[in-house]
């Protein structure tokens, strides 16, 4: 299958040579599997990395730090709130192996010399410039997924519209998929904190939100212990009712459920192919200079510098090899919303509320595939493009670019 993309390239003269650089990029994908045009999207790729990516869902590393960072939120759980506290016994589900997970990826992945400064372009500078953009950019506030989409230009307030939201791109699957998503779990918080916080306030005239110290302290720590650096920050939400404490647990849930197994589980369908997304390119675009060996190699064989500029093998093959582990369910992972805790089973309205959520779980299900089939979704049907489920709740083991876990367990 041969297929005909545009590309556009400029030409920068810099004192005496021609630098190149790639303003628009799509590439021809040949028969041969050789994909020339994609020498210049790996220099595109690590030069505007942040600019391009900054319109994805899915993989640059801060991103993949809103999800895993959630270890402020584990700890003041297990701290300040007892194993009887409801809030304690709506989000335990959602912390299953965090903890665990992310002690093997500082031992292993992200480590002085590990696989992430050993095959990513940054080196030595990865962790650290992952960790400046996520000091520069995390706000508590935008890690709810319409204050998201709004924050990065891709939607705009509208009452009228579907979820309250207009988006900038309609058919775009994260949010199309992602904002259903986000309503179920909204409305199964809501109707949860409702049940347990159903007095409006107490003697003092205090609402019962104020007057859990063992929520205020949960919060609190969240704040200013876990967040410390953080903690004067204007836009915290206060917690004082229970739209405040719908906000927050929603996006707590939000973040270890939906959230990262959006950007987690695709990664081997989309890099696995290290063509489609390498990690590094180990030589510079050669200039147009007719006395410059590499130009001339580059326009008798261009395969011969587009090989050279990959990754190397070990780089290529290691790659593959986390990214296919970071992708797959285990064979006991735990979706979301397909266990009902024993003691909301004798609850009948808590059953009856977290029923109506699997039902929503269920018609998210029959949505996406009824997307994934409408052909005027050219970004998720059509020659070429795969069908895109990353939002589906429920996934076999292995590697299946499906399925939403409560937690962050890989």
């Amino acid at each position: 299958m041969v297929m005909n993309w545009d590309v556009r390239i400029l030409r920068i003269m810099q004192k005496s040579r021609g630098q190149w650089r790639v303003e628009e990029w799509l590439w021809y994908w040949l028969a041969t599997g050789v994909l020339v045009v994609l020498f210049m999207w790996v220099i595109f790729f690590h030069k505007h990395e942040e600019e391009s990516l900054a319109k994805l869902p899915n993989y640059p590393a801060d991103v993949r730090l809103r999800t895993h960072c959630a270890i402020p939120y584990i700890i003041a759980t297990n701290r300040q709130l007892s194993a009887m506290h409801p809030i304690y016994r709506l989000l335990h589900p959602h912390f299953r192996y965090t903890m665990e997970i992310n002690a093997l990826t500082r031992a292993a992945l992200i480590n002085a010399n590990g696989v992430i400064e050993n095959n990513f372009a940054p080196g030595k500078l990865s962790i650290l410039l992952s960790s400046v953009a996520y000091d520069q950019h995390w706000q508590f506030d935008l890690q709810a997924l319409p204050a998201d989409l709004i924050h990065r230009g891709m939607a705009e307030e509208d009452p009228n519209a579907p979820h309250g939201l207009k988006l900038s791109i309609e058919d775009y699957p994260y949010a199309n998929d992602g904002l259903i998503l986000w309503d179920a779990i909204k409305s199964w918080v809501t109707d949860y904190v409702n049940h347990y916080y159903s007095e409006p306030e107490t003697n003092t005239g205090t609402s019962l939100i104020e007057s859990d110290q063992e929520l205020q302290a949960w919060w609190e720590e969240i704040r200013t212990v876990g967040h410390g650096d953080k903690k004067d920050e204007p836009w915290w939400p206060v917690l004082k009712t229970k739209q405040y404490l719908i906000e927050i647990v929603t996006t707590i849930v939000w973040i270890t459920s939906g959230h990262h197994a959006a950007v987690n589980f695709g990664q081997y369908s989309y890099a696995g192919y290290f063509p489609n997304r390498p990690t590094v390119a180990r030589n510079n675009m050669p200039t147009e200079d007719p006395s410059d060996p590499e130009w001339e190699l580059f326009l008798d064989k261009p395969e011969v510098t587009l090989l050279k500029c990959f990754p190397s093998q070990i780089q290529a093959t290691t790659i593959m090899a986390v990214l296919d582990i970071l992708s797959s369910h285990s064979s006991d992972e735990e979706y979301l919303g397909e266990t009902l805790e024993p003691s909301w089973e004798q609850d009948p309205i808590i059953k009856a509320s977290f029923e109506k959520f699997q039902g929503k779980l269920k018609e998210l299900e029959g949505i996406i595939d009824l997307s994934n089939a409408d052909m005027n979704r050219r970004n998720r049907n059509g020659a070429g493009i795969v069908p895109c489920e990353l939002l589906k709740p429920v996934s076999e083991p292995g590697v299946t670019g499906k399925g939403v876990p409560y937690s962050i367990s890989i």
